[in-house]
């Protein structure tokens, strides 16, 4: 018998989950990887091994899987018959945030529960489905450890002048400031930096994770020192049906000009916006760069000229620029966006080598280039499975995975 750690990640229509075997202390294999996706419209589950053979792939309409709580049944009945001898030890959770009060991950008791809960104006249309996911694990088996892993910890980092906003005070101090996402792939890229490319391992480093949400990070030493995401996931670079940056006076013109209140901006910021809002085609990278209408090809060149205006202050942050490095959907399978942002980025040393782009690299800059170019394919659910192990060996009972 063989101890395993799931990881979930839950997002607003799907639930992702991975299993790994503790092989040791420090050692996780993972075994399978599977989701529900089309929660709430045509819920589909599917899973597949770490070999990438099919275990299974079939339609839930008129079952389990109309909502979280129900794909989360699914999930766990699945587990139940299909683990055969190993023994789930705990669970891992994707938490996209973490506040003020969380620098680090951290087993989840009813205290932490409830400062999630508190942050949920945060994080809208993320939070309230990690807690969902974390609820219907307790209920399930209430005994079983989970660990919260937060996005936003790698970028603790940072020094308060990078995270700051000109606001008055009192606002800075309930937590009205720059937080940063998507730290969980940032870490992981940084934990795989020294074995991928040694030689930039503890040098200045741009990390591009360009997928449907799309953010840059500026590195040093393998620490965050700054991030195009702040206060939410809506800031930033554009990104499927998320704007970016955004001037806030455009806000108060929707709200006095047009009438819309917090939902309709809301709705408006995260659904319509980005890709989808610019092209009117779809908020998918791949059906933009294959579509003819014009429309798309101007989506195309917002998202890459945003992030080449980003990666410029990224750059000023860091005093210059040694590496830059693609990662997520988009980063890792878009070599024509590759291709584009590195051209835009030659003044900062940047020189790419088409051939190693078009196969994907892992480096795609040309040898001597006054700043180096990569692709490396992050692994945001391995990271979660790290720190629940790394919580489990620490915690005050003595118990271990």
């Amino acid at each position: 018998m063989a101890d395993a750690i799931v990881v979930i990640n839950a997002g607003s229509s799907s639930i992702k989950f991975a299993v790994f075997r503790v092989e040791s202390a420090t050692e996780l294999r993972m075994e399978l990887d599977g989701q529900v996706d089309g929660i709430g419209t045509k819920p589909h589950f599917s899973v597949t091994s770490a070999e990438g053979a099919d275990h299974d792939d079939r339609d839930l309409s008129g079952g389990r899987g109309g909502d979280h709580r129900g794909a989360m049944e699914e999930i766990r009945a699945w587990l139940d018959e299909h683990r055969g001898e190993d023994r789930i030890v705990a669970v891992g959770h994707r938490v996209v945030h973490g506040g003020q009060a969380y620098a680090a991950p951290v087993l989840i008791d009813a205290r932490v529960v409830a400062e999630l809960e508190r942050l949920v104006p945060l994080a809208p249309l993320h939070q309230p489905h990690h807690l969902a996911a974390i609820r219907a694990v307790a209920a399930a088996s209430p005994d079983l450890p989970q660990v919260a892993c937060f996005d936003t910890a790698f970028h603790r980092t940072q020094p308060p002048v990078a995270r700051a906003f000109a606001l008055p005070r009192e606002f800075a101090d309930e937590g009205v400031h720059r937080y940063g996402f998507h730290g969980l792939s940032y870490e992981y890229i940084a934990s795989a930096l020294p074995g991928v490319a040694p030689e930039i391992a503890g040098r200045r480093v741009i990390v591009a994770h360009l997928g449907n949400g799309a953010s840059l990070c500026a590195m040093e030493r393998g620490r965050s020192v700054a991030t195009t995401m702040g206060f939410s996931a809506l800031d930033g670079l554009v990104m499927g049906t998320r704007p970016g940056t955004l001037d806030p006076g455009v806000l108060l013109y929707l709200m006095t000009q047009h009438g819309m209140d917090a939902h309709a901006l809301e709705a408006l910021l995260y659904n319509r916006s980005g890709l989808l809002g610019v092209s009117g085609v779809s908020s998918d990278m791949r059906e933009l760069l294959a579509s003819a209408d014009p429309r798309a090809r101007e989506a195309v060149d917002l998202f890459v000229y945003r992030i080449a205006r980003e990666i410029g202050s990224l750059a000023a942050a860091l005093g210059g620029l040694d590496a830059l490095v693609f990662t997520a959907g988009i980063g890792e399978h878009a070599p024509e966006i590759r291709a584009r942002v590195c051209r835009d980025a030659q003044w900062l040393g940047v020189r790419l080598d088409e051939a190693a782009n078009r196969t994907g690299g892992p480096r795609i800059s040309t040898a001597g280039a006054g700043a180096s170019a990569w692709v490396i394919p992050t692994d945001e659910n391995l990271m979660i499975a790290r720190h629940t192990a790394a919580v489990l060996i620490a915690r005050p009972d003595g118990s271990r995975v």
